[in-house]
């Protein structure tokens, strides 16, 4: 915990960035991307990789001892990358992510990740994670790449996503995320837009689908959808990050989201190794959203009842696990 918020981290990648492991040119340039977003957004006074330590192969022991040895967090989401065509293994191999939830099984929640447009091999693929690895979620990526040129799917596909969500509710799974905003790679920006979550909140009301990276740059529209379908929830992982290099858009992300959804429907996610967790998780805690920006536009005060929402609580329950059990169960001093 830090202070008095349990800390539900909402996604970990055990990357395999190495040279060996990327398809070409579009994975080195995915990859490159990604050290961007590390070194741009990680602050100088905290740990910043350079690019040989961090394009490496992450093992789960490596993203474990950085989310439960240096960091404040009490619980994680292991979370594969399904990005076979890019890399060998999809960059963040979803049999890694099952050693990593292992290791803490009653701290660490495998999400599963498949690719839709496989069809049966897809569906087979999540009969698999949900039955022998206990998937409790699934996370998926709505541009897939063929020798580095994308193909595109939607959430609202009939025909590709929605056989796809049957699946996950015949195998007692209510929790979809989905990437969106944040174009990486050789990926077309209008794929990673958000206007395809009202089809899939609108078929689906029974499954709770979190929109992560809350969509940026498309946090408005984002925030429209939010308000509207009481089962869609934004994550702020990789968004929190921006609140040391630059805490005036932060803020006005923040209170865009707490204008809109209210603290109920705002979820936490490190990224983690993409950045360390503990930086950002000290500079939320200490974050106010500034009195002419909530004077100006009417946005609500990020209070510490609204921060542990977001850090963990939202996201216990979104699990059916009960807050107070698991706090009580898992809680800890602050230590770092």
């Amino acid at each position: 915990m830090i202070g008095d918020a349990f800390v539900f981290d909402g996604v970990a990648h055990p990357f395999n960035f190495d040279p060996k492991n990327a398809y070409g040119k579009p994975a080195e340039m995915f990859s490159n991307h990604l050290y961007a977003f590390h070194a741009t957004l990680t602050p100088d006074d905290a740990t910043k990789l350079s690019p040989e330590e961090f394009l490496k192969d992450w093992s789960p022991a490596d993203v474990r001892e950085m989310v439960y040895e240096q960091s404040d967090t009490d619980m994680l989401v292991a979370m594969p990358l399904p990005l076979t065509d890019l890399y060998r293994d999809g960059l963040s191999p979803w049999e890694e992510c099952t050693e990593l939830a292992a290791r803490d099984p009653d701290r660490t929640v495998f999400w599963g990740s498949v690719n839709p447009l496989e069809g049966r091999k897809a569906v087979d693929l999540m009969e698999r994670q949900v039955g022998e690895f206990g998937a409790k979620a699934f996370k998926f990526y709505n541009v897939r790449y063929d020798f580095g040129q994308p193909i595109p799917w939607r959430m609202d596909d009939p025909k590709v996503a929605f056989p796809i969500f049957e699946k996950a509710q015949e195998l007692g799974v209510n929790l979809i995320g989905v990437h969106k905003g944040v174009p990486l790679g050789p990926q077309p920006i209008e794929h990673t837009q958000t206007w395809d979550m009202d089809g899939a909140a609108a078929n689906f009301p029974d499954i709770n689908f979190v929109i992560y990276h809350v969509g940026l740059p498309f946090i408005d529209e984002t925030c429209w959808q939010l308000i509207r379908y009481p089962n869609l929830y934004a994550s702020i992982a990789a968004t929190i990050n921006f609140v040391r290099r630059s805490p005036r858009m932060f803020a006005e992300i923040m209170g865009k989201l707490l204008f809109w959804c209210g603290e109920d429907k705002i979820v936490y996610g490190s990224e983690a190794p993409l950045f360390h967790p503990q930086w950002a998780l000290k500079a939320f805690m200490d974050f106010q959203i500034p009195q002419d920006l909530c004077d100006g536009y009417g946005y609500p005060q990020l209070t510490d009842q609204a921060k542990r929402k977001i850090l963990g609580e939202n996201l216990l329950r979104l699990h059916g696990l009960d807050v107070a059990e698991t706090v009580e169960r898992l809680g800890r001093p602050q230590t770092h």
